[in-house]
C-alpha cells in the first residue's frame, strides 16, 4: 500500500503494508534515524516524535494511521545547522549523556512549550513522563526545558 504523509514538513509517499511501523518507516524507508527503537513497547519514549503536533511513540504507530497527516521527527526541529533552541539548551545544560534519549525528551518538551510558554518544574515532569533515560537523570533535563522556554518567550 501507498501511504502520502508530510514529515518536516516536506509531503512524502512511502509503498509500506499494514503492520509496518511508522518507526520503521521514518528510519528504514526515510532515513530519518534521529527517531530510536528503545523498548518497542512504547514505555521509553525513545521513539517519540509529532503526529499532528502531539507526542506519540512512533513504535506503536500502524504506518498507515498517518496517511494525511504531519509528523515532526528530531531532524525537523532545526534549522539547518542551527539548532532549535531547546536542542541548544540541551547540550549547554549537560542533558545529553549518550543521546539515545534525547531526541524523544526534547520533542516531548517542545511540544509542551508549544502549548504553555512558562510551565513549572511540575508541568515539564509531567510532560517528560513518558521519557525515560539512564544516564542523566532529569534535573539536567528539566532545566534545558526551562532554560529554552524562557529564551522562546524572549525571541519569539
Amino acid at each position: 500500500m501507498n501511504i502520502r504523509f508530510a514529515v518536516n514538513g516536506r509531503e512524502v509517499s512511502v509503498e509500506t503494508d499494514a503492520e509496518t511501523r511508522l518507526l520503521d518507516v521514518l528510519r528504514e524507508d526515510l532515513h530519518l534515524t534521529g527517531t530510536k527503537e528503545g523498548c518497542g513497547e512504547g514505555e521509553c519514549g525513545a521513539c517519540t516524535v509529532l503526529l499532528d503536533g502531539l507526542p506519540v511513540n512512533s513504535c506503536l504507530i500502524p504506518a498507515p494511521q498517518v496517511e494525511g497527516r504531519e509528523v515532526l521527527t528530531i531532524e525537523g526541529l532545526a534549522d539547518g545547522h542551527r539548532l532549535h533552541p531547546l536542542q541548544a539548551a540541551f547540550v549547554e545544560q549537560g542533558a545529553v549523556q549518550c543521546g539515545f534519549c534525547t531526541p524523544g525528551f526534547v520533542l516531548s518538551a517542545y511540544a509542551l512549550l508549544r502549548s504553555n510558554s512558562a510551565p513549572t518544574d511540575e508541568e515539564i515532569l509531567t510532560a517528560l513522563e513518558g521519557n525515560l533515560c539512564r544516564c542523566t537523570g532529569y534535573g539536567k533535563i528539566v532545566s534545558a526545558v526551562r532554560t529554552a522556554a524562557e529564551r522562546m518567550r524572549e525571541s519569539p
